[in-house]
C-alpha cells in the first residue's frame, strides 16, 4: 500500500508518503510559508521514493480543524493531485493525526489523549482519543469547538495534549480533577500521523472521491467576531 499525505492546518508544514509500512517525511514549521512550501515538500519525497502519481493508491489530508487558510491549503493541494492522478481521498482529523503522534512516541506509556488545540477567540477545540488494541487513534464521543471552561470530560485519566493546554491549563486541568498524568503543550500535527491514519481508513474502505474529500472546520461561522459568539 501507497499513500502520500500533506498537512498544513496549523502552524506546522508536512508531507509524508506511506510506503507498505514504512514512513518518510519532511516537516518545517513556518506559520506564513504553508503554500510555498507543501508542493515541493511532495515532490521531493515522491522523487526520493522513485514514485508517479499512478504508483499511489490513495490519498490522505489534515481536512481540519485548524486556521481557515492552512485547512483550505491541504484541501486545494489534494484536490489537485487527487484530480491529477484519479485517486481517493481519505479525510483525516488534525485532533486524530495530534492524538496518534502522542500514541506513536509513548506506546503503552499512556492510553488517553484528552486534546485540545487553540482555535483563538477564546476556545479549543477539543476531543478526547484512546489508543486502540492495534496501536490507533480512537475517537470517544465527538470533536468540538467549545470554550475551555465549557468542557465536559469522560471519566478516564489520561494525558493532556495540544497547544490548547498552553493558554489554557490551569483551566483544563481544574476541570480534569486530578485525572491528568502528563501535559504536553507543543503537538502539532504531521503529516506522518495523517499518512498512517490515512493508510488504516483506506484499508477499511474509508475513503472517498475527491468531491466528497472536504475541510472540516467545526465552526458554523469561521470568520466570526468575538461579539458574536
Amino acid at each position: 500500500m501507497k499513500l502520500l499525505a500533506v498537512e498544513t492546518a496549523t502552524e506546522a508544514c508536512s508531507a509524508a508518503l506511506y510506503l507498505d509500512g514504512e514512513v518518510i517525511e519532511r516537516y518545517q514549521v513556518s506559520p506564513r510559508d504553508h503554500a510555498q512550501l507543501i508542493l515541493p515538500m511532495v515532490d521531493g519525497l515522491m522523487r526520493e521514493a522513485g514514485l508517479k502519481l499512478a504508483d499511489l493508491d490513495a490519498l490522505a489530508f489534515g481536512c481540519g480543524p485548524g486556521s481557515f487558510t492552512g485547512v483550505r491549503i491541504a484541501t486545494g493541494v489534494i484536490h489537485g493531485i487527487a484530480l491529477g492522478g484519479d485517486l481517493p481521498v481519505v479525510p483525516v482529523s488534525t485532533l486524530a493525526a495530534v492524538a496518534q503522534e502522542f500514541f506513536d512516541r509513548n506506546g503503552d506509556r499512556c492510553g488517553t489523549a484528552f486534546t485540545a488545540m487553540d482555535a483563538r477567540m477564546g476556545e479549543i477545540y477539543f476531543a478526547v482519543y484512546r489508543r486502540d488494541v492495534s496501536g490507533f487513534a480512537e475517537l470517544i464521543g465527538e470533536e468540538k469547538v467549545t470554550p475551555a471552561e465549557s468542557i465536559v470530560f469522560q471519566d478516564v485519566s489520561g494525558a493532556g495534549i495540544g497547544t490548547g493546554w498552553g493558554p489554557y491549563r490551569d483551566v483544563l486541568a481544574d476541570k480534569l480533577a486530578g485525572r491528568v498524568d502528563l501535559i504536553e503543550t507543543d503537538n502539532l500535527p504531521r503529516a506522518g500521523a495523517v499518512v498512517r491514519l490515512g493508510a488504516r481508513g483506506y484499508a477499511q474502505g474509508l475513503a472517498v472521491d475527491v468531491e466528497h474529500a472536504q475541510p472540516v472546520y467545526l465552526r458554523n461561522k469561521v470568520a466570526k467576531k468575538e461579539s458574536e459568539r
